[in-house]
This record gives structure tokens, sequence and C-alpha cells, in this order.
């Protein structure tokens, strides 16, 4: 740690007056500014210190220039990624950005050029992805925000849109939206490659996914309120984010930012705490331009850098509805028809604004006001303050749509009338201290408001779990009942399908062989825990997962995958009498429970955590970047996630529980973070993997707000003095 201090670039430096940086023992900085100019500036040094590699390929992902580092394989991604254009917008955002936000984006970017342009030893990453140092400018730090705001939904239309062709396709549409649930689909292995590398981006690096909940004074154990959130987001190293806390005339705040990004998105400041869950909202459509005239499509080249090959030139073509999302390959344009996506996150609004203006709230009302300009991704924000008040606003803007069913994934023009009028969160339904004194969010379905939120959204499991553990009985809540929360691995819904199974299996249980009736036992004995330990948890998984194979055919199976609705499709074929055909299923999936445990006798020798960087993926030196792989519990749907294939082999977790924070509102310095992996993004760093122990055992890293205490614990400071 000595040594990568020893490199931060500390003078001359352009500052208008001294700072200080402290460093704890995790190299979590904390800056101490005099004026917000040089807090922005400091903000930009220390994200570039700890994260300049991971931010270089996040800025090259959002703009689709990954060929340029992984070469010709690439192209396809950055085709799609050109066509989504997702700094579109960025341009007017920063013409219409009020001055305080764009002197804070100033400096943050002047922060960043001048640690790179300074530090004598670049990130692993500029070797390996053959980098070199180029500047940053304001688009780049928008643009990778928007990049982390992606639509959700596009991850789960891009397995949906190959089904239009079927013949039950209306049916089996209708039936997905009145599920209306949805999870992050697994990756199936036909799928072609391009298509299962650009979700797993989306899905890496968009807010899709979280847990938060507050508690009011009422309710809890301290007499204070309290906020816990855990974020999901893809688990990879280094993390996604990245602790930092800093104080100025304007901000005092500590919490999680995302690297290259100058806001702190879940923490809590000395009068107000917040975190987030997606909100799964319909933030997109797309359209049918199929009758649309030629003049109508606007067609521009650009060039694809292809590291290693050929440059490539691609053709994007645009509509005044939106970019021709069709033309990306794999989603097929010749049989599902032409297409125009129309995004929000297109349009310009303004998020680092509303987000600063979170940052500095000291009340509910200031907190509300803030997040009416905060658009994409849509959040559910949870609240809570020093007044011991709790609250929840919809953070996202939607088109003016009629309530009910859409006809189809792909809409006729003539719907594009409602994305004449957008509301705001301000028009949406918000909540302020519930009588039950918890809230929870998980990514369910939020309060009915005038116009359809959303279609897809999470299973029930997380939230009637999140709301089963706060309402605790009636007892106070306590900082210790909040940990233990985010660590949960209960299902609910998996218990309900056991029962099931376990009773059909029941009316043919003689006919069972030894090992069918281990498996059987496995079964009827699990808790309904996915602990790593746990042997009925492999049966289960077994079970569910061979039953569907044989249950569901192939192409409804990929729709129910992609919308989460497996479950609930096996519960309602195992609800009635069985049939001859079920009953077989039944007990080859049992037969292959009983041979699956022989291999795997619990949970975590089955359901692993992979610590590795995205470049375990690469041929030959992938093993490099792999730096543990251990057991693990959850599943996709329990409150600490670990979503995976649903499979009957051993695998690992890519999507879940990789950051988490707690706060009592009653304690400045009661604030406290862990990451899955480390705060420095240094490979092989004393802190590149430090706080994966903690975040195992449900330990923390406490980040305190006063200065005096952030003096004291904080034994390592940086001196950046202005220029003479």
């Amino acid at each position: 740690m000595e040594d990568r201090l020893a490199a931060f670039p500390t003078g001359p430096l352009p500052v208008e007056q001294p700072v200080t940086i402290h460093w704890n023992d995790f190299q979590v900085p904390f800056i101490e500014a005099q004026t917000d100019r040089d807090a922005a500036f400091a903000l930009g040094l220390v994200h570039a210190h700890l994260r300049l590699g991971q931010m270089e390929v996040l800025r090259r992902v959002s703009q689709g220039r990954l060929s340029e580092m992984g070469g010709p394989l690439a192209a396809d991604i950055d085709h799609a990624l050109r066509i989504l254009d997702l700094g579109k917008a960025v341009p007017e955002v920063l013409a219409n950005m009020p001055p305080e936000s764009k002197a804070w984006l100033v400096a943050f970017v002047e922060g960043i050029n001048h640690y790179q342009a300074n530090v004598e030893r670049l990130p692993h990453e500029y070797g390996l992805l053959g980098l070199r140092r180029a500047p940053w400018t304001q688009e780049d730090v928008l643009t990778i925000g928007r990049l982390a705001s992606v639509d959700v939904n596009w991850i789960i239309w891009s397995r949906l849109l190959q089904m239009r062709e079927r013949e039950d396709w209306p049916t089996l549409w209708a039936q997905l939206v009145e599920e209306g649930t949805a999870s992050i689909p697994s990756y199936g292995e036909k799928q072609p490659w391009a298509q299962t590398a650009l979700e797993q981006i989306l899905t890496n690096y968009s807010k899709s996914g979280s847990n938060s909940v507050a508690v009011s004074a009422d309710r809890s154990a301290s007499g204070n309120a309290m906020i816990a959130s855990d974020p999901h987001l893809g688990v990879t190293l280094p993390n996604l984010w990245v602790l930092a806390g800093f104080k100025s005339p304007s901000y005092h705040v500590v919490g999680m930012m995302i690297p290259g990004i100058p806001f702190v998105a879940v923490g809590r400041n000395p009068w107000i705490a917040w975190g987030g869950t997606n909100l799964r909202a319909a933030s997109s459509d797309l359209f049918d331009i199929s009758s649309v005239p030629d003049s109508a499509i606007h067609t521009r080249t650009e060039r694809i850098g292809v590291r290693w090959w050929f440059d490539r030139d691609v053709t994007i073509r645009e509509t005044d509805i939106g970019p021709v999302i069709s033309d990306a390959k794999f989603l097929g344009a010749g049989e599902n028809g032409t297409f125009a996506l129309r995004w929000i996150g297109h349009t310009p609004t303004d998020e680092l604004s509303a987000m600063l203006a979170v940052n500095r709230a000291r009340d509910w009302e200031e907190f509300r006001q803030a997040l009416g300009g905060f658009a994409v991704s849509a959040q559910n924000m949870v609240y809570a303050d020093t007044e011991g008040h709790i609250g929840q606003v919809m953070a996202t803007h939607l088109p003016e749509r009629a309530n009910g069913t859409p006809p189809d994934i792909v809409l006729p023009t003539e719907y594009l009338t409602a994305w004449d009028k957008i509301l705001t969160g301000l028009d949406l339904p918000s909540e302020f201290n519930p009588p039950e004194g918890f809230i929870a969010s998980a990514n369910n379905r939020g309060a009915d408001a005038a116009v359809p939120v959303g279609y897809f959204f999470s299973s029930n499991d997380r939230i009637l779990r999140l709301s089963q553990l706060l309402t605790n009985g009636g007892a106070p809540i306590s900082f210790d009942d909040l940990a233990g929360l985010q660590r949960d691995v209960y299902m609910h819904s998996a218990v309900e399908l056991r029962d099931l199974l376990v009773a059909q299996v029941a009316t043919f249980e003689s006919e069972l062989s030894p090992a069918q009736a281990n498996a059987l036992a496995a079964l009827r004995t699990w808790d309904g825990h996915y602990t790593a330990d746990s042997a009925g948890a492999v049966a289960f998984q077994v079970t569910v997962h061979e039953y569907s194979q044989a249950r569901v055919e192939a192409g409804r199976l990929g729709a129910y995958s992609a919308a989460g609705k497996i479950l609930s499709f096996l519960a309602d074929d195992l609800a009635g009498p069985i049939e001859p055909a079920a009953k077989d299923a039944l007990l080859q999936a049992l037969g292959k429970a009983a041979e699956t445990a022989e291999d795997y006798p619990t949970w975590g020798d089955m359901h692993r955590l992979q610590l590795a960087s995205v470049f375990a993926n690469l041929p030959v030196l992938g093993g490099r970047y792999r730096f543990d792989n251990v057991p693990v519990g959850g599943s996709s749907s329990t409150v600490m996630k670990t979503a995976a294939n649903l499979t009957s082999g051993r695998h690992d977790t890519r999507f879940g529980s990789q950051a988490r924070h707690i706060s009592d509102m009653g304690d400045l310095d009661s604030n406290f973070f862990t990451l899955l992996g480390g705060q420095d993004g240094w490979f092989n760093s004393q802190n590149f993997l430090d706080q994966f122990e903690l975040w195992r055992s449900g330990e923390f890293v406490q980040l305190p707000l006063r200065l005096e205490t952030v003096r004291a614990s904080f034994a390592r400071r940086t001196d950046l003095r202005p220029a003479q």
C-alpha cells in the first residue's frame, strides 16, 4: 500500500487551496478540501489512482470500442453498441447543465487527466489491451453514466424477439406480460457468442438489480432511522463500485461510487442517507418501421478500430423515432422485421445534477425534488434521515402510455403518441413514513400509477423475505438484523414448489429406487435455505432443471427463462393430477439428482463464486486472471442474490450481491460498507482482494463522516499543495 500511495502525483498541482486526502487501511480515501472545485479535482485523482485501468475499459465499452482492445471477434458487439449510441444525448445534456454541475464535472475530468499524464507507471490494462494515454473529456464521463443506466428490458427483449415467428407468440407474449416477473436471464450455450457477450456486458455494468431497506426510528433498536442496501451487479474484479468520502463547502458525503462517475450513488451525508434498486421501468419501446419510407431513415458510416486486424466500416441507420436496433446481427432483422428503439436515455436528462443534489440534500422534500430530474436507469430510491423518517421515490421518466397489456414486443407507430408527454418521478407515487415502520425494495412491482410503470419485474421472493425479516414479529430491528438480512439465502417459492414435487412423488413413492428415495429424502428435509452446506438445495436444483427440460418445449423454456417464469410454470404443471409423462419426468429427475449428489454433496460444491477479472476469458492467458473459486450460498432469487444458470452441473455465479452498506442515522460515524473484492484496481496489490473475507463473513469497513474521526482513524495521508 505504501508503494501504491507513493505513486500518487502530489505536486505541483492545479489546486486552489491545500487539499488533504486521508486513506484508511483498505485504501479508501476521504478528501478534505476547502473549495468544491478542489474536491472534484481530487476526486478525479483518486478515481484514476484506484481504477484508471477499469475506467479505460468502461470508456471504450460505453462508446462501442471493444475491438480496439479485443480484436475482430468484438466487432459485432461494437456494431450493436454503436447502434445503441449510448452517448447520443450527451452533447445536449452538457449544453443544458447548470453551471455548478458543469464546474464539478470539469474539475473531476481535470483530475483524471492530471493523474494519467503525470503518473509514471500505468495500470496493467494499458499493456494488456494496447492502450495509450489519451485525455478524458466530459462527454466520456457522461457516456459511462449512460452505460450504467441501460434499460434492463433490453436483456429480456434480446431473447424474446427471436420467438416472434412462433405460431403461439401472441399467447406466449400475453402470458409473460401477465405474469410480470423478470430476473436476469440465463445465458444459453446455443446463443450466438456476440449476443451472449453483449447481454453479459449490459447485465454486468447496468444497475439492474439490488435490495434496499430503511427502518424508521420507531422500529429500530437504536431509536434512529437505519438504511441498508446491497446493489446487484456483475461479479467481477475489480469491483464495479469504489468507496470514497469527501468534504468541501457544498458536500460532506461517504459511500459507493461508480468508477469514473463523480457522485455518490449509495451512501449518506450528515442529514440523509439513500440507496436504490432498479425499478424495472418501461423506459423503452420498440416500433415497427417496416412501412417507413427510405427517406425517413438516415444513414451514417462509422469506423471501428480493430486490434490485430483491419479496421471495419459499419452502417448505422436512424429514424426520428430512434436507432434501427434490428440492424444488430443477432436480433435477426430479416426474421423479426425492422424496428427502431425509443429510449428515455436518448433524451437530454441530467442524472449528474440530480445525484449531486441528492448528495447535498438535507431533508425528504429536497431529496424528492432532486430526483425529479433523474430518468435512467429507473430506480426505486430509498431514504432515511436523522429525524427518524424514511421514504421511497420512483426516480424515473416515463411516457404517458395507456394502462393495459401492449399488443406485442414491437409496437405499431401509432403508439408513438404516448411519447408526446413524459412524466417524471414528481408525477408518480412516493411513500413517506409508512405505518409499518419500514420500507423494502427488491426490483418488485412498485405502487400503481396513472401510467404503466413496467411490465417485467422480479419475482416476489426477495421482497416477501425482506418484509418478513423486517416485520420481525414486531421486535425492534438492530444493526445485526440488517447485516444478517443482507446474507439471507431463504427462497419461499422454492419451498412451495418443493412441496408440490414431494406431494406428487408421494403418490408413487413405492416405485422409487434406493437412490431416488435418497434424493426425495433430501428434498423433504430441505429447509429452503440455499446455504453452502445444504444437500437439499442440490436435490432441488437438479430435480427442477431436469423436470423442466423434460416438460417444457425448448422454445417456451427459453421464454420462461428470459422472463424469470420457470418455477411458476412448473408449479402450474404440478398442481393437478399427475400425468404419466410428468411421472416419468419426475422419476428421471430424481435419478439425476441422486447421481449428481455423488459429485456435489452440498450446494457449495455445485454453486461457486469465481473471483476473476473479465480477462479470465482470454485464451491462454485467462488463468492468470482467476484468483479464487469458492463455495457460496444463495441463488437467483434469494436476498443474497448469487444468480446463475438453472443447471444440473457445477456452475459459477456471475451476477448478484457484490457490495453492502448499512448506516445508523443517529451517529455520523456509523456508516459501514463492504466490497466483494477490494478497493484497489491495481492487480495483486495489497488492497485488490482484502475485503473479500469481510464480505464472506458479513463484516464491514467503517467510513466515518466526522473529520476528527477521519483524521484519527485514517492513518495515511496525501497532501496536495497548490503550484507556486
